[in-house]
């Protein structure tokens, strides 16, 4: 899991004192969450050049100036280059080691000045130590901490992510952050979100797809649509399912959820067209629907319950749990609905009786 801590440039200085370590103490005090740390790491020791600006106008020596001349003294200016075979060496211009390991010395460096004469840095200069960040993120463009952890096995980081961003405490930090702060969900749930997010833009094209393809095998849209509207079926178990083992429906559930309708389609496609092939027979239409649902029993018993057991190794799984239990306990409940709610349907929905010879007409 991770939350990320976003910022403007003006509050840089003020990273680690305010929102990250708010955010550590709150993961902290998670009981799930294991070795909380944030990806800037340290602080270091850095050299500062204040500049005096009012003497550095009287000798004429600008800003730009001095910053120059500071890269030549401390890093050094790429005056040229070297080539030693087929590598080129860099040349660099820059003042010996001993004169820029010390402040002291660093400070009795020489500037050149407008009038071509040279004076000491520190007259320029207020040479002293500070702290910055070792490393600096961004995301964005913007400044980024991001605050992370492991979580104890047998719980997603989703999971304990919702427990931190609904704390109190959360909700407090996120009140009381000042102008150019605010605190966003990263890490596993926030790529589950763009996840869903991609299934749901490209869902209606599927559904789209899912219903040409029962229109071409049943050749009716009156029993493509009854087909169709038995796929939420599934959604009664998986429901049940993930909330009495308590399981988050992120992702890998949403995928199994969505493989799970497809099994119920099929399965009331077999039954659909068992009751036309027993009615093309010379069968009437009430007992066509009750032998197809009795004959086709077994079978499709048989498939569901093989899917089943096929995801009982995977049900365990901190990952792939949440999707096989979301298809174990949608296919047991959708099927048997089935099987007892798609006959009670076709009967109702091509209003057929006890006695009815004729074949149903093709709408």
């Amino acid at each position: 899991m991770a939350l990320s801590d976003h910022m403007s440039f003006a509050d840089i200085r003020n990273l680690h004192g305010l929102s990250p370590d708010q955010v550590k103490a709150l993961m902290r005090a998670n009981a799930s969450t294991v070795g909380v740390n944030d990806n800037w790491n340290e602080q270091v020791k850095a050299l500062k050049l204040a500049i005096d600006q009012d003497r550095a106008r009287a000798l004429g020596v600008s800003s730009q100036l001095i910053a120059r001349a500071a890269q030549t003294i401390l890093s050094g200016t790429l005056i040229g280059q070297f080539r030693d075979g087929d590598e080129l060496v860099d040349i660099v211009l820059r003042q010996p080691h001993g004169e820029r390991d010390t402040i002291a010395r660093l400070a009795d460096a020489n500037m050149p000045t407008a009038s071509g004469r040279y004076v000491p840095l520190s007259q320029l200069v207020k040479a002293e130590f500070g702290w910055e960040p070792g490393v600096i993120w961004r995301e964005n463009r913007n400044y980024a901490i991001t605050v992370q952890s492991e979580v104890k096995d047998g719980i997603q980081g989703p999971t304990v992510t919702a427990q931190v961003w609904n704390s109190d405490g959360m909700q407090r930090l996120r009140g009381e952050l000042p102008p150019g702060y605010r605190v966003v969900v990263a890490g596993a749930a926030e790529e589950s979100a763009k996840a869903g997010n991609a299934i749901a833009a490209n869902l209606p094209l599927a559904l789209f797809v899912i219903f040409t393809l029962l229109m071409l095998q049943l050749h009716s849209f009156s029993r493509s649509l009854l087909v169709f509207l038995t796929g939420p079926l599934g959604f009664i178990g998986a429901a049940a399912a993930l909330l009495i083992l308590q399981r988050p429906f992120g992702f890998v559930a949403q995928l199994g959820v969505i493989a799970l309708v497809g099994m119920i389609i099929r399965n009331a496609v077999i039954l659909i067209d068992q009751i036309e092939r027993d009615e093309e027979a010379g069968v009437d239409r009430w007992t066509a629907i009750v032998e197809a649902a009795v004959r086709r029993f077994r079978p499709i018993m048989l498939t569901a319950a093989a899917a089943v057991l096929a995801m009982i190794p995977l049900s365990n799984s901190v990952f792939w749990g949440p999707m096989a239990v979301a298809i174990m306990g949608g296919l047991v409940v959708a099927t048997v609905l089935t099987l007892l709610f798609l006959p009670a349907l076709y009967a109702f929905w091509f209003r057929v009786r006890r006695g009815d010879t004729a074949m149903p007409a093709r709408r």
